[in-house]
């Protein structure tokens, strides 16, 4: 999971792309990273922290040009060094950086292919450089001194051809424009949009809605399973399907968790979305539990709040906010690292020991993956008084790896795999567990105006939608990442970034 945006615009899009990234921080903590063109040179700043640490003053005034693109990191594979901060950068063809969402299925065989038949070099560990070489190397087979929208689109459908996996990218071509693509399963989300302005028209990629309203674009749509959108520098715009068999099948964990509620994903309204969830679960518990005795629901802050409001609403339960958050912790499901996000729990919650005291305390979460956090946090709750805790996911079990850029590559390190909802209430601590249906998590995702009949649920049924992973894959991804964590400690300098870097 990571936030990428491209902005072709009317003047300098330096502030634009900065901002963009701020309301995409959500989608990434470890890194983050800003290019930009004046038609002729690059200017790229990029670093391991935060938005707000990574760009100072001095940066900022040093990212000049009208167009650009730029990227917030999650690492999905246990790197976290700044030679592996994106955008990522090759001088042939023309010029080219590229910021992905995503994860590449079968890169191995890329990076073998690009060494042995492109004769391209790989420098990092990531799959964006593979990703970013393939286009290069496909646009550079059309030969053109100055490529077409036609040059583009093709090199995009050669990218789908060899390419597994889910990736959603946005590219610079120096002095020609920018370009986003999309998987043909459409599992990473993209949209685009414009905004009007006395100068003309600008245009807008990014990976979700919110970004685009947050800067005053109007949202034009997703992007197709496998369709482009070409943006020339002059601002001519231009969109074909790039994929031979394309399918809808986006990653509805984007719902539960990743996304914020404010979004538009594929015409489905991720707060609804929720509240649907929400919806779900009462009818769930009411259909199991009918004489229960939960006296007040509280959720677990930020993303369980929609749906766990409307659970209390269908079940004429008080709803409390029974914890106070810390708005300068960071997300702990994407903190790199166990030990990380496991320090971080007590440090970013506080129960109200009011709302607990001597109550039957229902607590709602969006997911339990690892489980680590949410045994602390029902801790906590028995600690502030609680006469029992109950605990309700608004997701599925989470009982297999995530291969397409979520941070779930590892079986053992999901709680629920190879357990019953029992023996998971009983690690975790409730009094009792009650998960979300996969069957009405798809209903509560898919039911709104625009029906979507399948989605990537990979992490809860082990279907991946590519059709390409089996347990040879998962157990080889599973190794690299034990490899990745142990040499964590191994960190690259920012001179290594290369010849453009605008960091003083």
């Amino acid at each position: 999971m990571c936030g990428i945006v491209g902005i072709v615009g009317k003047s300098n899009v330096n502030q634009a792309l900065y901002d963009a990234l701020t309301v995409l921080q959500h989608r990434g903590q470890d890194a983050a990273g800003i290019v930009t063109s004046d038609g002729e040179r690059l200017f790229l700043r990029k670093d391991n922290g935060l938005v707000r640490d990574v760009f100072q003053q001095r940066h900022m005034q040093r990212l000049v040009g009208n167009i650009g693109i730029a990227h917030v990191r999650y690492p999905t594979a246990g790197s976290s060094t700044s030679a592996e901060a994106q955008p990522f950068y090759v001088n042939s063809p023309y010029g080219i950086t590229l910021a992905h969402n995503g994860n590449l299925t079968n890169v191995e065989q890329l990076t073998k292919e690009l060494y042995e038949a492109d004769l391209r070099h790989v420098n990092t560990n990531s799959d964006s450089e593979v990703l970013l070489n393939v286009f290069a190397h496909e646009l550079a087979q059309r030969g053109k001194l100055q490529p077409t929208e036609e040059d583009i689109f093709a090199a995009v459908s050669k990218v789908h051809e060899r390419c597994r996996g889910g990736y959603a990218a946005v590219a610079m071509v120096t002095g020609y424009g920018i370009v986003g693509f999309r998987d043909p399963y459409a599992i990473r989300p993209i949209v685009f949009g414009q905004r009007q302005t006395d100068d003309g028209v600008e245009y807008m990629i990014a990976s979700e809605s919110v970004a685009l309203d947050v800067l005053g674009f109007t949202l034009i749509r997703d992007l197709a399973p496998g369709e482009a959108v070409y943006i020339t520098e002059q601002g001519e715009l231009y969109t074909r399907q790039c994929a031979r068999d394309p399918r809808y099948a986006p990653c509805i964990f984007e719902h539960v968790y990743l996304a914020r509620p404010d979004s538009m994903m594929d015409g489905v309204s991720v707060y609804k979305a929720r509240l649907r969830m929400g919806e779900r679960l009462a009818e769930k518990i009411l259909r199991e539990r009918p004489d229960h005795d939960i006296d007040v629901i509280i959720p677990i802050p930020d993303t369980s709040r929609c749906a766990a409001l409307e659970l209390a609403n269908r079940l004429g339960v008080r709803f409390r906010e029974g914890f106070v958050k810390n708005r300068y912790i960071g997300r702990t499901f994407i903190m790199p690292g166990q030990a990380a996000r496991k320090k971080s729990v007590r440090q970013k919650l506080n129960a109200i020991d009011l709302e607990f005291r001597g109550k039957n305390v229902m607590l709602v979460d969006d997911s339990i993956v690892r489980g680590t956090t949410c045994k602390q946090i029902i801790q906590m709750a028995r600690e502030a008084g609680a006469k029992k805790v109950y605990f309700c996911s608004a997701a599925p079990a989470v009982r297999y790896p995530n291969v397409y850029g979520i941070d779930m590559p590892s079986a053992h390190e999901l709680i629920a795999h190879g357990r019953s909802t029992e023996e998971v209430s009983e690690l975790i601590g409730s009094d009792w567990l009650v998960y979300q249906d996969l069957s009405d998590l798809i209903e509560a995702v898919g039911g709104g105006k625009i029906k979507i009949e399948h989605f990537d649920c990979a992490v809860f049924d082990g279907q991946y939608v590519t059709g390409d992973v089996d347990e040879a894959y998962l157990n080889r991804i599973e190794e690299s990442r034990n490899d990745l964590n142990k040499s964590r400690v191994a960190l690259i300098s920012d001179e290594t970034i290369g010849l453009y870097n605008t960091q003083a």
